[in-house]
């Protein structure tokens, strides 16, 4: 039996005050949980992929929270609220503030200047805003739904995130993982590969 908040593989350890913020009492196993999530999840995706969207409106940290409280705000009271504590990924969390403006002022400049096509410049949104990790949790999926959601504003298809590849899922974990670490030291040809493979 799993205990219901031992981190999966991947996910970032809740602490003990986030861990009071699971709204519904009902649930005891970490599998209740995981469903519940995915069902909030998809109707969040539901309700971004129904409005109409321009490329601008990711560069914007209140949609960017906005999206985050809809994935995951039937679940947990924190929701859509930037995380208050350290973890062993991203950065400080009294940094999150001023790097998530430096952020969505980056997004901004690159959309008005055409600064990437536009795989590139949904593949470098998705990598920036995990590489912050700005929310106690789901960040990862965060990321990848407003990555796929740009990508089919700039007039391009959803990406499949190695959903094309027969492999395990802990092999496309690994592949995933391994991309994200090269885009951390700026080689962004895996990650831009793992997005459509």
């Amino acid at each position: 039996m799993v205990d219901l908040f031992d981190a999966d593989d991947g996910q970032t350890e809740l602490s003990a005050e986030e861990r009071k913020g699971l709204k519904p009492a009902y649930i005891t196993y970490r599998s209740e949980l995981n469903r519940e999530e995915q069902e909030n999840i998809l109707k969040a995706e539901k309700w971004l992929f129904a409005r109409r969207l321009g490329p601008l409106s990711f560069a914007d940290q209140d949609f960017i929270c906005q999206v985050h409280e809809r994935m995951y705000g039937d679940v947990w009271d924190w929701a859509g609220e930037y995380r208050q504590s350290d973890r062993n990924i991203g950065v400080d969390y009294y940094r999150i503030h001023l790097e998530m403006r430096t952020f969505v002022d980056d997004v901004r400049y690159w959309l008005e200047h055409g600064t990437y096509a536009a795989d590139e410049l949904a593949v470098r949104f998705h990598h920036r805003l995990v590489w912050i990790h700005p929310f106690p949790n789901g960040n990862g999926r965060l990321s990848r739904l407003m990555a796929d959601r740009l990508a089919v504003s700039l007039g391009e298809s959803r990406f499949t995130w190695g959903r094309t590849h027969l492999l395990r899922a802990g092999d496309v974990r690994a592949r995933y993982v391994d991309a994200l670490r090269k885009a951390d030291r700026h080689d962004l040809a895996a990650l831009l590969a793992f997005a459509r493979s």
